[in-house]
């Protein structure tokens, strides 16, 4: 019953709440208040992963997976800053989300978003790479929880979907900070120009998790097993 409840409230806040703040952001502050609403984010993704906490006792190494997942989503980030939309950080989110959960890949994904662009820019299309980057961590981890991530064909499909959608998001902040609202001709317009782009960003997912799915994984898991944490 708490899971589901935790899941309900988790649901809500990304589906409903997160959007709204995002909205707000563009239609009322003009993205000229993106670190409030970046703020704003982080903290209200926080409220259903720390609700977890309510019937155990909290646990700070909790905390500090999240945290090196971040740093560990970040760096890679770096290493790839010349090679544009080729980065491990969706990887990373997801896998985060297989193995610790839903709220945790949703952390990890913008986290690393706000953290990485203090050395890449940050700018009106934060809060939006952090909500994509994030949605991928949780849905990642709702997937998770089925047991088919651990083969290759879906971890394939999965990449795939998370560069389209990844893609798809931020060309609806692309057209609503252009235009101020939503047009679905301009909408379309971007889309297309985007090609490229995803074509990258799915094809740079697929080798990321290939690559970096069950090692970080089992490790996760090793560490989830020693001490009971994420349960």
């Amino acid at each position: 019953m708490q899971k589901r409840l935790s899941l309900i409230i988790s649901l809500v806040i990304i589906f409903i709440f997160i959007p709204l703040t995002l909205y707000a952001g563009i239609v009322l502050f003009n993205d000229r208040k993106y670190y409030f609403i970046s703020i704003m984010i982080i903290i209200l993704a926080s409220i259903p992963f720390f609700l977890s906490f309510e019937r155990r006792k909290p646990q700070p190494r909790e905390i500090l997976i999240i945290a090196v997942m971040s740093a560990i989503s970040v760096t890679g980030r770096a290493l790839f800053v010349i090679t544009p939309g080729f980065k491990p950080v969706a990887a990373i989110a997801a896998i985060t989300g297989f193995s610790l959960g839903a709220e945790a890949g949703f952390l990890t994904g913008a986290i690393s978003a706000l953290v990485s662009n203090m050395f890449f820019g940050q700018g009106p299309w934060t809060p939006f790479q952090m909500f994509m980057w994030g949605m991928i961590g949780f849905i990642g981890g709702l997937l998770g929880r089925t047991g088919i991530m651990h083969k290759k064909i879906p971890l394939i499909l999965f990449g795939i979907f998370a560069g389209i959608l990844f893609s798809f998001g931020m060309d609806i902040w692309g057209t609503m900070s252009l235009y101020g609202v939503f047009s679905m001709e301009a909408y379309i317009v971007a889309l297309t120009s985007a090609v490229p782009f995803t074509i990258v960003y799915a094809v740079s997912n697929v080798i990321f998790l290939l690559i970096l799915a069950r090692p970080i994984r089992e490790k996760l898991e090793r560490i989830n097993n020693k001490y009971g944490t994420f349960q």
